[in-house]
């Protein structure tokens, strides 16, 4: 009696087991299948322009749209240096990419320490002043910061673009700062036992300890000064000056657009970006992922 109930508690067991790994294997199916789906819809717009890099003219406007091209005209790239200064668009948009890399990394991360680390009067004050800035959009204050490079000189130059990101962004020293602040303040204090300075420690334990919130600062900076649009709009008045995203423009005509030579410059805007991705993706997962896990 006792052994025929174990069997069938048994088959119960084994039927309810089955049960589970059949809706786990239902819903690990949907979820692939969704994943999927959505992969295409979102993948899809850059596969058409990596498809219409390489088409010719009558064939970049067909509909509906295609991704890979009846005849192939790898000869676009070569049009994109050919068409415009296109090489020197690529070498203003990197030099003013890096400087400003460089500029933000550095004074972010030194004014986020001095929010997290050093205590002093009104510093909370100050700290929420600078958080306050983020809530006025560019456009409010566009006039007034044109006025005072305009007053500068500085129109038509690169500094516009440069130099006030050697003066921290608010955005930046707030992620800095919550990830400073997840820091253990015990080794800190080791290191003053051990005679290290405030800078020593700065340089020598936090930093080391935050490589990857500064590598996820450096990529967004990039990312955003690579593809700035409205600040060489606005400053650059030279064409030899433009950035890509001013430059990319030069393929549009008054009533013709060379839509394969666009589309081909397209590619090289963005391989940077992607190349940068892939290679620090690790850094910047981990550096959003631990960001602000203390107030």
């Amino acid at each position: 009696m006792e052994l025929a109930e174990a069997k069938s508690n048994m088959k119960v067991r084994e039927k309810k087991e089955r049960s589970i790994r059949k809706g786990k294997i239902i819903e690990r199916t949907v979820t692939y299948a969704l994943l999927i789906g959505l992969s295409i819809i979102f993948i899809f717009p850059f596969l058409w322009l990596l498809g219409t890099s390489v088409k010719p003219e009558s064939e970049a406007l067909t509909f509906p749209p295609t991704i890979l091209p009846k005849e192939w005209k790898f000869s676009n790239y070569k049009d994109v240096f050919t068409m415009v200064s296109f090489g020197k668009y690529y070498w203003n948009s990197i030099f003013v990419t890096l400087l400003t890399v460089i500029g933000t990394v550095l004074s972010s991360t030194v004014v986020a320490y001095g929010f997290a680390r050093i205590k002093a009067k009104g510093s909370n004050f100050w700290f929420i002043l600078l958080l306050t800035t983020m809530m006025l959009p560019p456009q409010v204050t566009m006039i007034p910061v044109y006025m005072i490079f305009s007053k500068l000189g500085w129109v038509n130059t690169f500094l516009p673009l440069i130099v006030p990101n050697f003066f921290g962004s608010a955005y930046f020293i707030f992620m800095l700062r919550q990830f400073f602040k997840t820091i253990p303040k015990e080794l800190e204090e080791s290191a003053y036992l051990d005679g290290c300075g405030t800078f020593g420690i700065f340089w020598r334990i936090i930093l080391p300890l935050s490589v990857p919130a500064v590598i996820t600062v450096a990529l967004l900076s990039f990312m955003w000064a690579w593809n700035d649009f409205l600040g060489p709009l606005i400053y650059l008045n030279d064409e030899s000056m433009y950035t890509l995203a001013l430059g990319i423009l030069q393929f549009k005509g008054a009533l013709i657009v060379s839509w394969g030579p666009m589309m081909a410059a397209s590619v090289l805007i963005i391989l940077p970006l992607i190349i940068l991705f892939f290679v620090g993706q690790k850094y910047f997962i981990e550096g959003i992922a631990t960001t602000g896990g203390k107030g």
